[in-house]
């Protein structure tokens, strides 16, 4: 090879290497945008709810952000595969804006809760979107690290969020949680318009849309998340109404799986279910769904009301977890990235969110706050362990085509996890707490002019200590209990990822069922997509009974390959 071809060659993977950083730097901007806004209002919550008068409807503020996203989410995926990804992308963050600005000026909780229901249909393309461009531009055995840098930064949201929560309560207004969301949003889509470049849609042939599907999704989950939000709480779970949302549930879910067997271009293909990694990832990350949002949108309350801290300290007192989850998302994203191993960084990580939990569980107003830290750190350490390398392993199942919708219908449901989690830690929380001051304190009043609904952590403080003390007891007992009923589901999630099976990470994008060859390395960008065949680059040792020119075959009836550059388990396929 000339001198000249190799300067060339290093010239264009420097130009694809930069490329590549400034669609990332715009990804992680609407990625932090996204993840701020789930955990911004867990601070700003109770001082929210009690100025607006509404603490019987404070769960719906973050319940109803999650739903919204989670029913867009199957749409997000499905439209992106189908017709591409920027555009559709910046619609998402405009919707996003537009929810910040009604929310931002709401005058009551009604207004308040529809400002975040329209920000919720915005976010949900902020976050599945923004995983799948990052397979559109970088292999899989080369994701591991960017998408360990996404973790993290959910991670620093984790803490960021209740930080400027806690801030602009304190210092300015809680509004200010909602209007930052619009020079941030105005960032996020310039960043877009002029770094994001991804490979052109095929849309000569473009297949129905299937709309009936995405109706009775929306159906399904609505009503859901509706009965887990009002079961046992505002409705006995015996009640006409509740029974009525269950049968929905279970007839809207029925007929989705009927109309996706029969559609042209299903929004959430069952032929996903036939991958047996897939349907193991897809139940561990629901389940961490329900711990990690059950457990992060109520914890600022409980340190708040139980601990005294303040909005901002409150914040602060969430930065060992940040800590934990950002090292470990990062760090296993650079070892998966480098080895190419990653199956037992979420079977350890899932054990170690089990017992994060049952030690919250233990928490009470006696106990130490570096105590609590430290078991805020331990649920941090397991949550970045897993929480990124399980989308990557479903982006590593299927191909480029499939990839959207394979990466909506994982994050799908996790956050049916999360409305699960947060509604029924939120609903009995809820209904402990009305129970136990009832209980304790009958007399609801106790200096607080529109009753329990309007207790705020200052007003708390300023009780006399023996009213003050009943209320932070109750507080404490109401919500800790919830942490250790989670506990089961998630060692049987871990049990599950135990017989996770750890294909090769793929060395090169996958589109339309062709798989690529890509010199096995960690270093380097990937190679440009195209029809024709991509010859083996020299370097690495070229496995046995497979030739540079052969292409498989499209895999769309999930069977194998007739001839495969390279075998999902590692081995030659033999010639037909």
């Amino acid at each position: 090879m000339t001198t000249t071809k190799v300067q060339a060659e290093r010239t264009e993977a420097q130009k694809q290497h930069r490329n590549i950083l400034l669609v990332f730097a715009g990804l992680v901007m609407t990625m932090l945008l996204a993840s701020l806004d789930q955990t911004i209002f867990s601070t700003a919550l109770p001082t929210i709810v009690g100025e607006l008068h509404g603490v019987d409807l404070m769960l719906w503020v973050i319940t109803i952000y999650i739903l919204a996203s989670t029913i867009t989410l199957p749409i997000y995926g499905k439209m992106g595969d189908l017709l591409g990804r920027k555009g559709i992308f910046m619609g998402a963050i405009t919707l996003f804006i537009i929810g910040s600005i009604v929310g931002g000026f709401a005058q009551d909780m009604t207004w308040l809760i529809i400002g975040r229901g329209v920000q919720g249909l915005g976010g949900g393309g902020l976050m599945v979107l923004s995983q799948a461009i990052i397979a559109d531009v970088v292999p899989a055995r080369e994701r591991g690290k960017y998408m360990g840098i996404m973790g993290g930064v959910f991670a620093l949201s984790s803490v960021a969020g209740p930080l400027l929560g806690g801030w602009f309560t304190e210092e300015v207004t809680w509004r200010w949680c909602l209007w930052m969301n619009i020079p941030l949003g105005l960032m996020a889509l310039a960043a877009a318009f002029f770094f994001l470049h991804l490979p052109e849609t095929d849309t000569a042939h473009r297949p129905r849309i299937d709309v009936a599907g995405m109706l009775l999704l929306a159906l399904a989950s609505t009503a859901l998340v509706l009965t887990t939000t009002w079961g046992g709480s505002t409705y006995a779970w015996d009640s006409a109404i509740v029974l009525s949302l269950i049968a929905v549930t279970l007839v809207a879910a029925v007929l989705f799986v009927l109309v996706e067997n029969r559609a042209e271009a299903p929004i959430m293909s069952m032929k996903l279910f036939r991958e047996p990694n897939f349907i193991k990832t897809t139940v561990a990350g629901l389940v961490i769904g329900v711990a990690m949002f059950g457990a992060l949108a109520y914890l600022p309350t409980f340190l708040q009301m139980v601990t005294g801290a303040n909005a901002t300290q409150s914040g602060l007192l969430m930065i060992p977890m940040m800590g934990g989850l950002l090292v470990t998302s990062i760090g296993s994203g650079a070892f998966v990235s480098k080895t190419g191993r990653y199956k037992w960084f979420p079977v350890v990580g899932t054990f170690v969110v089990a017992g994060a939990l049952a030690l919250l569980s233990t928490m009470n107003a006696e106990l130490p706050v570096w105590i609590i830290c430290c078991y805020l750190a331990l649920l941090g350490i397991g949550l970045g362990l897993g929480m990124q390398i399980l989308v990557l392993i479903v982006q590593n199942t299927f191909p480029n085509s499939q990839v959207g919708m394979a990466t909506a219908a994982n994050n799908y449901f996790r956050q049916i996890g999360a409305s699960i989690g947060t509604a029924v830690v939120g609903s009995l929380f809820v209904t402990n707490l009305g129970n136990l001051l009832a209980e304790r304190l009958p007399s609801t009043g106790a200096g607080a002019p529109g009753g329990a609904n309007s207790f705020t952590p200052d007003l708390v403080r300023e009780l006399p200590d023996a009213v003050r003390h009943v209320i932070v007891g109750a507080y404490s007992d109401a919500l800790t209990p919830v942490f250790l009923y989670m506990v089961p589901i998630v060692i049987a999630a871990a049990i599950v990822l135990v017989f996770l099976t750890e294909k090769p990470l793929a060395t090169s994008i996958e589109r339309d069922g062709r798989q690529g060859q890509h010199p096995e390395t960690s270093s380097g960008p990937p190679l440009k997509e195209t029809r024709s065949v991509v010859a083996p680059a020299p370097g690495p040792r070229r496995r046995a009974g497979v030739k540079a020119d052969e292409v498989p075959r499209p895999m769309a009836d999930g069977h194998e390959p007739r001839h495969r550059a390279a075998s999902p388990e590692g081995d030659p396929a033999p010639d037909a």
